[in-house]
């Protein structure tokens, strides 16, 4: 019961704070809880078809092939590999975190990991052509240069910045 407490914890919390709001305050404690619902259905609509692809892909591809691919002597392969991930890739960033555990999982060198995230979070096609139709192409291209530049130097330096025994957490945690 304790373990299942403290996994919980923050749902808990949240639920106990939800429940004073309905008490104190009505009309936002509802509101609060409309929100929290849509909020819920819209992760269950992206949620299930990304752990149906993770099963997919932790099946059909080897770590022996994650890791030629995507692992510690991957280099510019590696990288290209993870943005096209990245960008090519459909929903929220709550969706990448799974994503990466399997990649993680599978043998991906850390920083090509981290280069997934952030492409996840701001080079994807559909935004990409949302943002050149609204802002033009050359704020896009300017944009999208500057953030894989950005996104490529971030994770080379967190994933050298990080010590061993950190590196060995983030693993243990998959």
């Amino acid at each position: 019961m304790k373990k299942i407490i403290k996994r919980y914890r923050v749902f808990l919390l949240l639920a106990v704070l939800n429940g004073i709001m309905i008490a104190v305050w009505p009309d936002i404690g509802i509101k609060s809880l409309m929100i929290t619902k849509s909020n819920m259905i819209d992760m269950l609509s992206v949620i299930p078809p990304i752990f149906i692809l993770l099963g997919l892909l932790d099946v059909w591809v080897k770590r022996e092939t994650m890791v030629k691919y995507m692992g510690e002597g991957s280099g510019l392969i590696g990288v290209l590999l993870a943005f096209f991930i990245g960008s090519a890739a459909a929903g929220p960033l709550y969706g990448a975190f799974p994503v990466a555990g399997v990649l993680l999982k599978k043998g991906s060198k850390l920083s090509n990991v981290f280069i997934m995230m952030g492409a996840w979070s701001t080079t994807k096609v559909p935004l990409l052509l949302f943002e050149a139709s609204a802002l033009g192409v050359k704020f896009t291209v300017l944009r999208l240069l500057l953030d894989i530049v950005g996104i490529a130097v971030i994770a080379y330096f967190t994933e050298k910045i990080l010590s061993q025994e950190e590196r060995q957490e983030i693993y243990s945690n998959i």
